[in-house]
């Protein structure tokens, strides 16, 4: 493992951010705090900083001779709205609200390579340093794009890197093409006419007519769209009524849909839209049907995929390094900026909660879990990855 002697040597510093960072987090469009703190650090290392994109984002510029190209490394800042169980010293002091995601060592790692690259320079081009909020749920990939930030910083390419419990601290992994899924949201709501549950007769039921859509909405995975592209479509709200011996007079459905290609995504609404009004009619109700698409796909271009790779098996050996990881179902805004710069989405191993200091809650160190932490040991070789993807990409002449 060729971790950057220098980046090493300031390992202490970094992971006092971190855990700062972790300590006080801060939700969707919250994060005055932690852009605050990272502007000031910016500055500090004579970065050319600019705040306010996505509202609370900040982006720092770094220069470095005459060359044309530039890279765009983006890093997360939001925590989510959960307790926290860990009781060591850098846990959460706001109720409900924790890093745990680890957006707080994707920040760090960041700064860290920000820092190095700062001093050194040892690049030709330009380096914008994104550091983005609202990732979970937020869209703040999108609002940052939206308030120019390619248009202000234009960059030849754009990298991200996330923590991955269960992948081994040591090793990194990407694959090219679909890495996370689109994310999207429905609501049917079925309308029908009340009645006593002694004479279903006398009213038209929405509760049986929603059971008959929630098993035909499936009919979709299975006999529209081809067995070898991926989507799952998840039922998990189901409202009706308030007592026993009564037949409401409405009934809803909601849940998510989630796939790899936006085409699919097109033929499973439009199906669902059809399946649900058609078979409301057919049992005499009606069916209103809101689908939210949230975050795309989110889907690595193949060039800068394989160019992530390579510097990763320079640092760790390619024996550490999963050419080709397995997709997820879970969804990722990052995909925002895929879809208007060529990029590579990369996973970082966070190990298997070994890492934990005692006082951990219960629960594995999982993403989304009250007992998750970053791994301090992977924060400097997260920056090393940057450094190195950075003097790869922006090579001096």
């Amino acid at each position: 493992m060729k971790i950057i002697p220098a980046i090493a040597q300031a390992h202490d510093e970094i992971q006092a951010l971190r855990r700062d960072i972790h300590a006080h987090p801060e939700l969707r469009y919250e994060e005055e705090r932690t852009a605050g703190l990272v502007a000031q650090k910016l500055q500090e290392w004579d970065i050319e900083v600019t705040r306010g994109l996505g509202k609370t984002g900040v982006v720092g510029v770094l220069r470095r001779g005459s060359g044309k190209r530039a890279i765009g490394l983006r890093a997360d800042m939001d925590a989510l709205p959960i307790p926290e169980l860990n009781t060591f010293a850098h846990a959460s002091r706001h109720e409900n609200k924790m890093h745990a995601c680890g957006h707080d060592g994707h920040t760090a790692m960041l700064l860290g390579a920000a820092q190095y690259l700062s001093k050194h320079r040892d690049f030709d081009g330009t380096v914008v340093f994104i550091f983005q909020p609202a990732e979970e749920g937020g869209g703040g990939a999108k609002a940052m794009i939206e308030d120019g930030l390619f248009k202000r910083f234009p960059v030849d390419a754009v990298f991200a890197l996330h923590n991955w419990p269960g992948m081994p601290a040591g090793e990194f992994g990407a694959r090219v093409g679909a890495t996370q899924a689109s994310s999207n949201e429905f609501e049917i709501r079925i309308k029908g006419v009340g009645a006593h549950a002694a004479i279903p007769h006398d009213g038209v039921d929405p509760v049986f007519t929603a059971m008959q859509i929630g098993t035909g909405l499936q009919s979709i995975l299975t006999r529209n769209k081809r067995p070898i592209d991926a989507a799952v479509l998840s039922i998990t709200q189901i409202q009706a009524g308030h007592a026993t011996n009564v037949i409401p007079d409405e009934a809803t459905l909601a849940g998510t849909v989630r796939t790899f290609s936006v085409d699919v995504l097109d033929l499973i609404e439009a199906r669902m839209r059809e399946i649900a009004t058609a078979t409301a009619a057919a049992y005499r109700c009606t069916a209103e049907v809101s689908f939210v698409r949230n975050y795309p796909p989110t889907v690595n271009t193949a060039e800068e995929t394989r160019f992530a790779l390579g510097v990763m098996q320079d640092i760790v050996g390619a024996e550490h390094v999963e050419a080709d990881v397995d997709p997820t179902m879970g969804a990722e805004d990052f995909s925002y900026m895929l879809m208007e710069r060529p990029g590579c989405y990369a996973y970082i191993g966070n190990g298997a909660g070994g890492h934990r200091e005692h006082g951990h809650g219960i629960g594995p160190c999982m993403l989304h879990n009250s007992s998750y932490d970053f791994n301090d040991d992977v924060l400097s070789l997260g920056a090393t990855y940057w450094v190195r993807l950075v003097e790869k990409f922006l090579v001096r002449g």
